[in-house]
């Protein structure tokens, strides 16, 4: 009687035939088995349900593997983050204060936008302060823009440590000069966008020595990115250093991420901008069909300005938020896996729980601050935006990854931000690259949709020394703050930056070889300054925002203070911009 044959053993060995009346039962264990694993499968895949047009299939992509990407510490942190550090101290050259500042010029600043170009606005108003030997008073806040944040300065940052902190750079008070007991009354300007420092001695400066007091509005992007070293390190002193929330927002902040850490050891932060608003302005479509179309449409037709949209044509160019699904499969793509606990800093979500529902189907444990916090501790924030937003900026900077949607404000500043502070981990969705993926991904597996992913996110994920896109967005990438670390034995390391030579020594200052000391300019010196190269910032290379630019075209036409020149008026700052134009740059603003 002939024997089955035996199947050969992995190793090598043989397995025994097990005995007939067995085969029933080992049966009966084998279809159990395939039966929890389909079941498995089933609940741990990922869905893809294709929402965009274009895509030639709904099939969903098979599920991934379940432990994803192996290398851990690629998930939650880069290895060469430890020979990098920020590095902000002011060089031997760069004189105090005392020194530098002329007693008789005072700059006001008002701000514009929302909490995160407010912020950009005040880092960039120290140094403007800095560049004219004025003393700055404490910046103006936005209160009447798109956002309606009635917070003042000391109720969003600490007044006291900003004023202290940079006192060695840059004279700050807290309320306008007076003279005879009254106000001074300051003339009005408005400068261009990214207006180098010569330009504020050409444009800004003559006024400043004629009349005392000057009030620039609308602050916001109005210094050129390309700064000397010593300027550049400054920035850096008031965005990293001197700008501190005040202690109910810190505390609050820091009692949520502490929550997190209480569900898990590492939690992703994720910024996801999908207000109907936005939506509507970037003129994309998301595939919500016909309602999605009606209802973004008449948002739209708000803004007489806006030019009819080309949804296929933005998202290619990379212009379109990523939906929350999209933010889902990049992330189970890059490896993280279902179990990661997601803390997610947002307005209202247009479609509300509907349009959530995918992402939280590939990531469960989803989580805000209005679940992790009680009513109680949020009430004092809820009617302020902008203290709503400086919580979740805090949690944001406090996770182990952090990840959006979009390319605002917020973004870049916690890009940049993070970059500083040992390069934890920023993933930046390549939006342009990753269009047709995402319209190709019900043709291929999970497998080569996942590969892709990753290749195409390279350089998007916040490590040292990668390639960033925007260059110039100092907020971004303070390449001239950040310094490599030496081996013990080794005292003075030079790098490249900005096709630039500078030298590192044992302290992390960095000094740039044959740059000259940021000069004191006095009244004498006014009329035989340098020529201008460029006094417009024309040169400059052009801020990624496009509709920011486009909005400041418009304002300039009607605008006599838009290019510099003086005015002499009451007016409220709102007049000296059209509040439609003015609303379009505000909703992107964060």
């Amino acid at each position: 009687m002939a024997h089955p044959r035996r199947r050969g053993h992995p190793r090598g060995g043989h397995t025994a035939c097990p005995r007939r009346g067995a085969l029933p039962a080992v049966a009966a264990l084998l279809l159990l088995f395939l039966a929890v694993s389909l079941l498995s499968i089933a609940i741990s895949a990922p869905r893809v349900a294709d929402r965009h047009p274009g895509a030639s299939s709904r099939r969903s992509l098979r599920h991934p593997p379940p432990s994803g990407w192996t290398a851990r510490d690629g998930l939650w942190g880069s290895q060469l983050a430890t020979n990098f550090y920020g590095c902000s101290n002011a060089s031997r050259k760069f004189l105090d204060s005392s020194i530098a500042t002329q007693s008789d010029r005072y700059l006001i600043i008002v701000t514009s936008g929302g909490l995160n170009q407010q912020r950009t606005g005040i880092v960039d108003a120290v140094v403007a302060a800095r560049i004219l030997n004025a003393t700055l008073v404490v910046p103006k806040l936005d209160q009447t823009s798109f956002w309606k944040d009635s917070s003042n300065f000391s109720e969003i940052f600490d007044i006291d440590w900003f004023i202290s902190f940079l006192a060695k750079d840059v004279k700050i008070i807290k309320e306008p000069p007076e003279k005879g007991g009254k106000a001074v009354r300051p003339y009005k300007m408005r400068v261009p966008r990214k207006c180098t420092p010569q330009c504020y001695l050409k444009r800004v400066l003559p006024a400043l020595l004629k009349k005392h007091v000057i009030r620039m509005t609308k602050y916001d992007y109005r210094l050129s990115n390309k700064l000397d070293t010593d300027l550049q390190k400054l920035r850096c002193r008031v965005n990293y250093h001197a700008l501190r929330f005040t202690d109910p927002i810190q505390k609050l902040g820091e009692k949520l991420i502490q929550r997190m850490r209480e569900k898990s050891r590492y939690f992703i932060a994720l910024h996801l901008r999908f207000e109907s608003d936005m939506l509507a302005f970037s003129g994309c479509y998301y595939g919500g069909g016909e309602k999605e179309r009606r209802d973004l449409g008449a948002i739209r037709k708000r803004w007489k300005t806006l030019h009819t949209s080309n949804p296929e044509k933005g998202r290619r160019q990379g212009r379109c938020p990523l939906t929350p699904e999209e933010v889902g499969l990049l992330l189970r793509a890059l490896g993280y896996g279902s179990d990661v606990h997601i803390y997610a800093a947002s307005g209202e979500i247009y479609g509300g729980e509907t349009t959530l529902a995918p992402l939280k189907a590939l990531f469960p444990n989803f989580h805000t601050k209005e679940s992790l916090a009680s009513k109680d501790e949020l009430t004092p924030f809820l009617t302020h935006s902008s203290r709503m937003a400086a919580i979740d900026f805090i949690v944001c900077d406090g996770s182990d990854a952090f990840v959006t949607n979009n390319n605002g404000n917020m973004a870049k500043i916690l890009a940049g931000r993070r970059r500083y502070f040992s390069h934890k981990r920023t993933i930046r969705p390549n939006a342009k690259q990753l269009y047709p993926l995402f319209m190709n991904r019900g043709n291929m597996s999970w497998d080569k949709f996942s590969s892709q992913m990753r290749i195409l996110q390279k350089g998007f994920m916040g490590d040292p020394l990668e390639v960033m896109p925007g260059r110039g967005e100092f907020h971004a990438n303070p390449a001239a703050c950040i310094c490599g670390k030496t081996d013990q034995n080794s005292v003075v390391k030079s790098i490249p930056v900005s096709n630039r030579q500078e030298t590192i020594d044992s302290t992390g200052i960095r000094k740039a070889i044959g740059e000259p000391a940021y000069p004191i300019y006095i009244d004498e010196e006014v009329d035989g300054s340098d020529s201008e190269e460029d006094p417009t910032g024309a040169g400059e290379e052009t801020i990624t925002e496009d509709d920011l630019n486009a909005r400041e075209e418009m304002i300039a036409e009607d605008d006599p203070a838009a290019t510099g020149e003086m005015v002499d008026t009451e007016a409220d700052d709102e007049s000296l911009s059209k509040q439609e134009d003015s609303e379009l740059e505000e909703i992107l603003s964060d």
